[in-house]
């Protein structure tokens, strides 16, 4: 499928959706590709979600600031690897970018990379530091394809490679595992006791391991899974008040706390710039 509109200030910017390979799935989320000539600078925020995102970069270059960690990785980046993060970064070019972007479940990027992501929490990394020369030659490759179907299944075919070959390694611990789905399935408004009871690890236990393994504390992710489903909520109409009570936090001020936290601004704003929030914007 593919998308395209006006930039803001001039040029074209077009995206371009795939869905990957069933048997990579729910791991590994849609592909996305992106082409814009926007001829000026553009911007757009980038707020956490809970998952790993690896973004090839075939033209142009990429910009971020902002995050936190105190913006470990921030800087100019043609291609990079984004861990989990509990900040809103801003991502940006000179006017040119081309390349494709997907995500991944944090316990799908522990077996595919190979190792822990503790030292990708909240930084950002060249794919070749993480991936090795597999990373040079897939980015390399995907720019000689001719088009999107094609640059698509060539994602299919190496990332079910590089599942394959990862099969055998070993990932997240079991109980790390089942306290991500845990939170996952309940949007982040599970208590962390609870969680722990359901792995039988202690508390302490179970911060440090799933920190380790998967980049943050649980009682971080579950923050940005409170923010993500608040999002969904209030974009489909829901008022603030109902929003935090579904999303377990206090009252409508705790939301508002959470959002300006999470993404520096509050509810209010964040949603009247909601149409540009997955674009690029001018900067």
């Amino acid at each position: 499928m593919v998308r395209s509109r006006v930039c803001t200030g001039g040029g074209r910017c077009q995206w371009y959706y795939g869905a990957p390979d069933a048997r990579l799935r729910p791991g590994i989320g849609t592909y996305r590709g992106f082409r814009t000539t926007a001829g000026v600078p553009q911007e757009r925020l980038v707020v956490p979600s809970g998952r790993v995102s690896l973004l090839i970069g075939f033209g142009g270059e990429l910009r971020v600031r902002g995050g936190s960690a105190g913006g470990a990785g921030a800087g100019r980046h043609r291609s990079l690897v984004s861990g989990l993060h509990t900040r809103a970064r801003v991502l940006g070019h000179g006017g040119e970018a081309h390349g494709v972007e997907l995500t991944l479940a944090p316990w799908a990027a522990y077996r595919l990379f190979g190792s822990p992501l503790g030292e990708l929490a909240d930084a950002l990394a060249d794919p070749a530091d993480v991936l090795g020369a597999r990373a040079r030659h897939l980015g390399e490759a995907l720019a000689e394809a001719p088009g999107w179907r094609e640059r698509f299944a060539l994602l299919d075919a190496t990332l079910l490679r590089w599942t394959a070959e990862a099969a055998s390694a070993s990932g997240p611990a079991p109980a790390v595992l089942e306290a991500w789905r845990v939170l996952e399935r309940s949007g982040g408004a599970i208590p962390i006791h609870a969680v722990a009871s359901e792995t039988g690890w202690s508390m302490r236990h179970l911060e440090s391991r799933f920190r380790e393994q998967l980049g943050i504390g649980p009682k971080q992710l579950a923050r940005v899974l409170r923010l993500n489903r608040a999002i969904r909520l209030l974009t489909a109409g829901r008022s603030a008040a109902e929003t935090a009570a579904e999303c377990g936090l206090y009252d409508q001020a705790h939301l508002s706390r959470e959002f300006t936290a999470l993404t520096g601004m509050p509810p209010g704003r964040f949603l009247a710039g909601r149409d540009t929030a997955s674009a690029w914007i001018a900067g």
